[in-house]
């Protein structure tokens, strides 16, 4: 059992933990729909500590109800300068929700996972509260389910072409993908002037999403802004918003990106650019703040079942320039990778051996993709100009420097701090990266280490790894490499297994349903893993998420980047028909599986499966 330590240590989340700081007023409170652990994979305690960094007085209210008299929204007053409100780490669809449209059995960001901690859509709710019972009062979105949502978007669960969460919402501002920059200045526009004439400052800062009247918008709309369809346009017309999210791809993905506006009602909704990725002294920074790297302790002897993955895990770097058709990554966290420094990394190893339940083995050391520690572009004008979504696919980016030394040097200085028995890479691993062959030998040779690394010390006994699919042409949609990278990474993976006498397993991750995949595609998966001898277990039915490739396409049915239709399983039975073939050793399945492979003329698939 973690011992807890004075709770002064945690930013307060009631009027008494205030009292007992001295303090009679705040300066920002923030409202979350997940529990508050103060660790920095949870964002709202990463953005309450950077403010409390700002000398401000922060507060925050994790999971108010929002069905009785509202006091957990009244009961901290009125703040100095701001709310903030953020759904927590997930899409509260997402989290809720299965593939299928069924509960999840637990909500991982509540206490002992039950479901009765937020509504769905916490951000839309809260806000909304918060604008009733406190017009005055600015109210900042953030987080990813206001990120995904800036713009006209797809929502899987209403199955419905929604404006952006500016308008239902209410908010005054939204602040997307990974937020220290932009409510820092936020917070400073507030603190030099009142809420009206701290606007102006305000609706001219990157990173920042706000719904206006075409009249205020900022220097008007001029040839250099990206003017998208308008929402009523994207409702009657499917290009249209196909259309639209190309653009939005695009711009998510350069380094030097334009305004986005897309006209919404009577109204517009502006996209102010991103900021430049966060420097190495940035980043450390944010991670060198004094998280307790514990939940709150009201949460004491109650499981969260998120913190129980992480507790004893690093992040090393940001972004992901993977690229996947289905994944939110890039467009929250952006492309480029912003990667710590070693000696911060360090220090918080040292945090963690430090931690009362802290056994020998760390968790994890990763990001978004394990080994994209500090790798970019070598010709940064280059990477300046690009805007493809992503720098592995349809084959490595030449300009890419994939030098996997420095990440090898942090597995190894981490491994080395007294009290650690095992590093464990708990990340998904990007095997094409380490399959790549650059003209640079020396680099070559770090792809190799790296391998022989990973797999002989890092490994905790099961290596978790996304094909997602078998299909070369799903693949290529997902914008993934072919399924023969993975045959080429399994026979390493078990020749290195042979030849240093360890007995570990690679678990792979595979998608039903994705668009371009039919029924035809799962059987032939089912066989070639099949032969692999493979029981698949990680395992998912495609869920259509707000602004992603694969989304778009599922909803409008067209590939935005060349305007041709695409087949999709909408319909439960169709994508029924296409998960069945995970489950091929079932018996309970066999018969239904025969059957469909007779329906779709695939006979002779039947002796390699049964």
């Amino acid at each position: 059992m973690q011992s807890y330590r004075n709770i002064s240590e945690w930013l307060p989340t009631t009027k008494k933990e205030c009292e007992q700081l001295g303090w009679d007023e705040l300066d920002v409170i923030l409202f979350s729909g997940d529990a508050y652990v103060d660790h920095p994979s949870f964002g709202t305690a990463v953005i309450g500590r950077v403010l409390e960094a700002e000398g401000l007085r922060v507060a925050i209210v994790p999971q108010p109800n929002w069905q009785d008299d509202l006091r957990d929204f009244k009961k901290l007053g009125t703040p100095k300068l701001f709310f903030g409100v953020t759904a927590g780490c997930m899409d509260s669809m997402v989290n809720r929700y299965t593939a299928g449209k069924r509960l999840r059995s637990e909500d991982a960001y509540t206490p002992d996972g039950r479901h009765s901690g937020r509504p769905e859509y916490p951000t839309i709710v809260y806000t909304q509260i918060l604008k009733k019972l406190f017009p005055d009062i600015p109210v900042v979105i953030g987080g990813i389910e206001a990120s995904m949502r800036r713009l006209t978007h797809y929502d899987y669960w209403q199955d419905k072409l929604l404006p952006s969460i500016l308008v239902e919402s209410g908010a005054d501002y939204l602040v997307y993908g990974m937020g220290e920059k932009p409510i820092t200045a936020i917070a400073h526009a507030l603190m030099e002037n009142t809420p009206k004439n701290a606007h102006s400052t305000i609706i001219n800062q990157p990173q920042i999403a706000f719904l206006t009247a075409e009249s205020n918008i900022p220097n008007g709309i001029s040839g250099k802004d990206k003017l998208l369809y308008p929402h009523s346009e994207c409702l009657a017309d499917r290009y249209k918003q196909a259309a639209n999210f190309k653009v939005i791809e695009e711009e998510s993905n350069k380094i030097e990106a334009s305004r986005i506006i897309q006209k919404t009602g009577n109204n517009f909704t502006v996209v102010n650019p991103p900021y430049p990725p966060m420097t190495t002294e940035e980043l450390d920074k944010v991670y060198d703040l004094p998280y307790t790297r514990l939940p709150h302790p009201k949460y004491k002897n109650k499981r969260i079942p998120a913190y129980e993955m992480i507790r004893h895990s690093i992040t090393l770097h940001r972004g992901c320039f993977g690229g996947c058709a289905f994944c939110t990554i890039s467009a929250h966290q952006g492309k480029q990778i912003a990667s710590r420094s070693k000696a911060s990394i360090l220090k918080e190893a040292k945090q963690v051996v430090r931690m009362d339940d802290f056994k020998g083995y760390i968790s994890d050391l990763g990001g978004p993709s394990a080994n994209m520690y500090r790798l970019s572009g070598r010709d940064k004008e280059l990477c300046r100009k690009c805007k493809r979504p992503t720098c592995l696919h349809p084959k490595v980016c030449p300009n890419l420097n994939t030098d996997l030394n420095p990440l090898i040097d942090i597995y190894q200085a981490v491994s080395a701090i007294q009290g650690v028995k095992k590093c464990c890479i708990g990340s998904g691993i990007r095997y094409d990266i380490l399959q790549y062959r650059d003209a640079d030998d020396k680099i070559n040779q770090s792809h190799t280490a790296y391998t022989k690394e990973l797999i002989t010390k890092h490994v905790s006994g099961r290596l978790k790894v996304a094909p997602e699919h078998t299909s070369d042409s799903v693949l290529n949609l997902m914008r993934k490499p072919s399924f023969r990278s993975f045959e080429e990474f399994k026979r390493t993976f078990d020749k290195i297994n042979k030849e240093q006498n360890l007995n570990q397993q690679l678990i792979p991750y595979f998608i039903s349903s994705h668009p371009q995949c039919t029924p035809e595609d799962m059987a032939e998966l089912a066989v070639k893993t099949k032969k692999l001898n493979f029981h698949l277990e990680q395992i998912q039915d495609f869920t259509p998420t707000p602004m992603t490739l694969s989304t778009e396409i599922f909803y409008t049915g067209i590939n935005p980047y060349t305007m041709k239709p695409v087949y999709t399983a909408r319909t439960q039975k169709e994508k029924l028909a296409q998960r069945q073939f995970f489950f091929w050793y079932e018996p309970a399945q066999r018969s239904k599986i025969i059957a469909e492979l007779k329906r779709m003329g695939r006979s002779d698939l039947i002796h390699q499966l049964f």
